[in-house]
């Protein structure tokens, strides 16, 4: 039963391509290009290699499957190269999205951080302003002193005259 109804998934028919699901097969790549980068596949293919030149140069003649120029072994290590570099090629384009996105993160975090920032400060400056507009207990101190400095002055010149009755 088909539908023509555009809010309705369409069932899934016949298809020409095989489909996969590009994740898992990403996260597969992924794992074989870390290997791949690891000294044990290093170790592993250079015993795999010498074992195969040791058995095809030493063996019977008869058990011998590659002799010298060893032309399998190099068309086997050529079809090796061949899948992994476009295995280390697509893990690598999927560690350049996953940086995209953490690079992304990253700059819209330094975005509110410099917002932030930029409110503190401001505040701040209101801040400073506002107290720059109130008595300080040294301004008031100050004040005090020279009050009573001008009620010195203004009352001592009265008692030091003398008195008549």
């Amino acid at each position: 039963m088909t539908t023509d109804r555009l809010d309705q998934p369409r069932e899934l028919g016949p298809r020409l391509r095989p489909s996969y699901d590009r994740e898992a097969f990403g996260r597969l790549s992924e794992r074989i290009a870390r290997f791949l980068g690891t000294a044990r596949f290093l170790v592993y293919m250079t015993g795999f290699v010498a074992l195969w030149i040791t058995w095809n140069v030493f063996a019977p003649a008869s058990w011998r499957f590659d002799p010298y120029p060893f032309i399998f072994l190099t068309l086997m290590l050529s079809l090796q190269a061949s899948y992994a570099a476009p295995l280390i090629l697509l893990a690598q384009n999927r560690q350049d999205d996953r940086d995209r996105i953490q690079n992304d993160h990253d700059r819209r975090a330094a975005e509110r951080n410099q917002a932030d920032v930029e409110y503190l400060t401001r505040e701040i400056a209101a801040l400073r302003i506002a107290l720059g507009e109130v008595a300080t207990r040294d301004y008031i101190r100050s004040e005090l002193q020279r009050l009573q400095e001008e009620l010195r002055e203004e009352y001592e010149p009265a008692s030091t005259a003398p008195h008549h009755p």
